[in-house]
């Protein structure tokens, strides 16, 4: 009730003539500090810098064997090596992402809007002198201003080690693609984050869409995989009956239903941002790759592989969003 009368109160204040985008700046402050005060919040951030330090001590730990091999074309990048060198005993800090990631996008969206419907304030903040659709777009855009925010302070003190540590200095490709890297993570988290918010708004309870929301994710992280082994093992063909050609064609279908699961589209995504030398992520020929000679695609070409992968993701979000969006604008918040 507190943090509802303070809103109140920035919302008269900032209500006069020729201040419209006011009222949704508060909402958008609003919401944010609701979620830094949250427990929730505050484990999975401890959670995250943890898997964070640990992988970059991991990175530190064996960054000289990486740098030092002269057959490996990725060697004069440091600090895409801090980010993707591991010994085995621990997962680069990407990996550990595209688990925390979702959890991330889901404890800041699973409660959106039922809960502001359960404990009655959400008919209370729609008496403001302020538009229905500024409570979904502000409780959207701080958490990923809150997620950007999070993973920006991440990589600038993964660079701030590594130039203290090493005294190496970070090169402007190696800027262009962490700051991909970045940029891909907030667009997976927000898809996770409008997907949740989709369910807040479908399911009055927030047990119920809590469930819902992880089920979608277990199911992506773990069962959709094996379903799609079992189909393709029981619909495949004898294997030596089987042409090169056909083998690359069922393979490509293979990888494509793999890239239906947003996981995937991010892997690939990561993958070839933070290791220049992947040319392709689908299945190559040995024509292909006949006289192919080890080396770094610029980050134009890096980018022109993963942007089907990046458009993907963003179709995703907006979907999920604009799904969110069109039901509670046509929810009764009377009842």
């Amino acid at each position: 009730m507190k943090s509802l009368a303070v809103f109140s109160m920035g919302i008269s204040r900032n209500s006069a003539p020729g201040t419209a985008s006011a009222p949704f700046s508060v909402m958008v402050a609003k919401e944010a500090t609701d979620h830094i005060r949250s427990w929730r919040f505050i484990v999975l951030l401890a959670l995250i810098i943890l898997t964070f330090f640990g992988a970059l001590y991991v990175s530190f730990s064996n960054i000289k064997a990486a740098v030092s091999n002269v057959q490996d074309p990725e060697s004069v990048f440091l600090y895409l090596k801090l980010l993707t060198t591991s010994d085995g005993t621990m997962p680069p800090f990407h990996v550990f992402l595209n688990f925390l990631g979702p959890l991330l996008g889901i404890a800041l969206g699973f409660d959106a809007i039922n809960s502001e419907q359960n404990n009655g304030t959400l008919i209370r903040v729609m008496a403001q002198p302020i538009y229905r659709d500024n409570l979904i777009l502000a409780k959207f855009v701080s958490a990923l201003i809150i997620v950007s925010y999070l993973f920006s302070a991440l990589a600038l003190l993964m660079i701030g080690a590594g130039v203290f540590l090493t005294g190496v200095l970070i090169e402007p490709a190696e800027i262009l693609r962490i700051l991909g890297f970045v940029l891909i993570s907030v667009v997976y988290v927000g898809f996770w984050l409008s997907l949740s918010i989709l369910f807040s708004i479908v399911f009055r309870q927030t047990a119920t869409s809590a469930l819902t929301s992880i089920g979608v994710w277990l199911f992506f992280t773990v069962f959709y995989q094996i379903a799609i082994s079992l189909v393709v093992k029981a619909l495949l063909p004898n294997q030596p009956v089987l042409t090169e050609l056909a083998v690359t064609r069922y393979n490509e279908l293979i990888f494509n239903l793999l890239r239906l699961a947003p996981s995937q589209l991010y892997s690939d995504a990561t993958t070839t941002l933070l290791m220049p030398s992947v040319r392709s992520l689908g299945p190559l020929t040995m024509e292909q790759m006949a006289g192919a000679i080890p080396s770094v695609l610029p980050f134009k070409e890096s980018l022109m592989v993963v942007w089907p992968q990046v458009s993907g993701l963003l179709a995703a979000t907006v979907f999920c969003f604009a799904m969110s969006y069109y039901l509670f604008m046509r929810r009764e918040i009377r009842s």
